[in-house]
């Protein structure tokens, strides 16, 4: 049995993967992590789901990860670098689906990722893993001749915009193109713009309601407009993603690596 801990265990996110792993035959739940003000804190990780299972929520992050074979976090870049810290001094393999992180977190993961081994990706869906490698491939056919757009909605609760799956995609069109995102990337456009600038990468952000995600990417050319679209209607395929990942950082002493690998759409490494 795999031993897994959950960070951010009171929140939407981490009650879907409580859920997910107590619904596995191979996975056991042996830990549940969340901050000091959590409300779900000193209540057992079952109980939004009617079930008893023995593992209470503790903002104790040692105690949470006793015994953790992997730990999967989707919390804030704060909290995950935190979590980071104690599973690089126990040897607890994680998977990241913290959004909002910068260079520099980026850069403390794979530092961490030399002794320690880690899935970090922006979205666990398999689907949106399997969009992200159809865009690339579809900009590299089309040509620099179409103009690229990238749209993306989610709830109101959502505190980082563009998304990480959103800025995945980007990073894959410029990939397609030879370029970076940092440089091709529009992600404002108000009042007097001008027209658009060749070979951009633009980006349109909605927030609204309950919803749970959805992207699109349009290829825009003369006479036609392709778009290759993802839309989420739970959060259950991103848990089921997530344990997937897990299940595949346990067999990998060390390393950074993403969905890409977990789903066998990345070349093998040596």
């Amino acid at each position: 049995m795999l031993k897994v801990a959950v960070a951010g265990a009171g929140g939407r996110m981490g009650r879907m993967l409580i859920d997910a792993v107590l619904a596995a035959d191979d996975l056991r739940l042996v830990g549940a992590l969340d901050i000091a003000a959590s409300p779900a804190l000193g209540h057992d990780a079952g109980a939004a789901a009617g079930r008893t299972t023995g593992v209470l929520v503790t903002a104790d992050l040692r105690a949470g990860l006793a015994g953790s074979d992997v730990l999967v976090d989707f919390t804030r870049p704060e909290g995950t670098l935190a979590n980071l810290a104690l599973c690089r001094e126990l040897g607890v393999r994680m998977v990241i689906g913290t959004t909002g992180l910068d260079a520099a977190h980026k850069e403390q993961i794979a530092d961490s990722a030399q002794r320690l081994a880690i899935v970090l990706a922006p979205n666990m869906s398999v689907g949106v893993n399997v969009m992200l490698a159809l865009v690339e491939q579809a900009a590299r056919l089309l040509g620099d001749d179409y103009d690229l757009e990238v749209v993306e909605a989610h709830h109101r609760h959502k505190v980082d915009a563009p998304s990480g799956t959103a800025l995945a995609l980007g990073e894959a069109l410029a990939r397609a193109r030879g370029t970076a995102l940092a440089e091709q990337g529009v992600f404002e456009r108000h009042g007097h713009t001008g027209e658009r600038r060749a070979g951009s990468i633009g980006f349109a952000t909605v927030r609204g309601g309950d919803i749970v995600g959805e992207h699109t990417v349009l290829y825009c050319g003369s006479g036609e407009r392709l778009e290759i679209a993802h839309k989420s209607s739970s959060r259950a395929n991103y848990a089921e993603g997530s344990l997937r990942a897990a299940r595949f950082i346990a067999t990998q002493p060390r390393g950074l690596f993403g969905m890409a690998d977990v789903l066998g759409l990345a070349p093998a490494r040596p």
